[in-house]
C-alpha cells in the first residue's frame, strides 16, 4: 500500500498551521543545527560572517529541494498533456519521436529523454502564444493536475521542512529566491501563492520572447527557441544576471546544483549549503547513491556529487534517516484542504 503524502509533504493551504517553535517538523542535529548557526552568524553584527540584511539572499532549487519531482518533473508533466492536448490539431506527431512515445503514455520511455528531445517538446507546448496565454494555461492546469502515485495535486506536494526554512531566513532579514532548471514563467504561476516568492525572485530557465502588437495591443510572443538554460553553471550565471549577488545561503538536490553552491560564499568559507537527498523510497522516492532508481535523469544525484559535498563540507539532508536527526516530522495537511489557496 502506497504512503500517503501527509508522511513527508503537506498542502499549501495548510501552511502556517504547524507547531509553534522555530523549524518544528526538523528533528534536533546537525542539519538543523547548521540552519540555526548559519542564520546567527549573518545576523549577528559582532560575528565575522555578518551579513548586512541587503545582501542576505538565500537561494533554493524547486524540484526535488521544495517540491516532488518523481516520476518526472512537474513542468515535464505539464508539457507531455500539452502534448496531448494538442495532438488532434498535430496528426503527424503520432509517428514523429519524441512525440510518438509522449502519446504512448510510456512514462518510463520518457524519462529517458534527451535535452534534444526535451527542447522539442517545449518548443512545441510552450511557445506560439503569448506570456498572458500561456500563463493562463499553466495556471489553470495547476489547478487541477494530480500526482500520479499520491493522487493530490502538485502544488500540494510540497516539503513543509522547506518551507519552515524559508520562513524562518525571512525572519532574519534573508531575501528568498527560487533558482530553478525550471521555465521561470511556469514557476511564476504558483511561486507566490505557494512558497510565498514574487515573480521577481524566480530565477529559471527562458525562451525567446518577441515584442509585437497583435489586435492594436501589445504583447510578449513566445518563441521555439532557447534563451537561457539555468542549470549547471547556469544557475551561477542566472544568479548573476538576475539578483546581481551571491547568495549566503543555497538548497538543492541534484547534481544541477553543484555550482550554485560552489558559487554560494565563494572565495569565503562562510555561507550555508545544503543538499536534500531523497533515499526514502516508502514515503517518496530514492534515487541517487545507493537508490533504488540509479539510472534516473530526474534529479540526479551523483556518487562524485556525494564526495564533492563531503569534501567541501555541504550538509546532505537524508529523507530516510529520521531519527538521526535529519529530515523530519511532517505536520498532516489539514482536512478540507485539498485545493490550493
Amino acid at each position: 500500500m502506497l504512503p500517503t503524502p501527509s508522511g513527508l509533504f503537506f498542502s499549501a493551504a495548510a501552511r502556517g498551521q504547524a507547531p509553534a517553535g522555530v523549524l518544528p517538523s526538523w528533528n534536533d542535529g546537525p542539519e538543523k543545527q547548521a540552519i540555526l548557526d548559519s542564520a546567527h552568524a549573518a545576523i549577528d553584527q559582532a560575528s565575522p560572517s555578518y551579513v548586512p540584511p541587503d545582501d542576505r539572499v538565500a537561494t533554493f532549487d524547486q524540484d526535488g529541494t521544495l517540491w516532488v519531482e518523481h516520476p518526472i518533473y512537474t513542468q515535464a508533466m505539464f508539457a507531455l498533456d500539452r502534448v496531448r492536448v494538442l495532438g488532434p490539431a498535430h496528426p503527424e506527431r503520432k509517428n514523429d519521436e519524441p512525440f510518438k512515445t509522449v502519446l504512448s503514455g510510456d512514462l518510463e520511455a520518457v524519462g529517458h529523454f534527451t535535452e534534444k528531445d526535451w527542447t522539442e517538446i517545449i518548443g512545441a507546448t510552450h511557445a506560439g502564444m503569448t506570456t498572458d496565454e500561456f500563463l493562463d494555461i499553466a495556471k489553470q492546469w495547476l489547478e487541477t493536475a494530480q500526482h500520479p502515485r499520491f493522487k493530490r495535486l502538485y502544488t500540494e506536494l510540497v516539503y513543509q521542512p522547506m518551507f519552515e526554512v524559508l520562513d524562518y531566513l525571512r525572519a532574519s532579514e534573508f531575501d528568498t529566491y527560487i533558482v530553478t532548471g525550471g521555465g521561470r514563467e511556469f514557476v511564476r504561476v504558483h511561486g507566490q501563492r505557494v512558497y510565498g516568492i514574487p515573480p521577481e525572485q524566480v530565477v529559471g530557465s527562458t525562451i525567446v520572447t518577441e515584442y509585437e502588437m497583435k489586435d492594436g495591443k501589445p504583447v510578449l510572443m513566445r518563441l521555439p527557441k532557447v534563451f537561457f538554460i539555468d542549470d549547471h553553471d547556469g544557475k551561477a550565471i542566472g544568479i548573476n544576471l538576475f539578483i546581481g549577488k551571491g547568495p549566503y545561503a543555497a538548497f538543492g538536490n541534484s547534481d544541477g546544483d553543484r555550482e550554485m553552491l560552489e558559487w554560494t560564499g565563494a572565495g569565503d568559507a562562510g555561507g550555508l549549503k545544503m543538499l536534500v537527498h531523497h533515499d526514502d523510497a516508502e514515503r517518496e522516492y530514492a534515487y541517487g547513491p545507493a537508490g533504488d532508481l540509479p539510472d534516473t535523469k530526474v534529479g540526479t544525484f551523483s556518487v562524485s556529487l556525494m564526495d564533492d559535498a563531503k569534501a567541501c563540507g555541504w550538509t546532505v539532508i537524508s529523507i530516510k534517516r529520521l531519527e538521526a536527526g535529519l529530515l523530519l516530522r511532517v505536520a498532516s495537511p489539514t482536512p478540507g484542504t485539498d485545493s490550493p489557496r
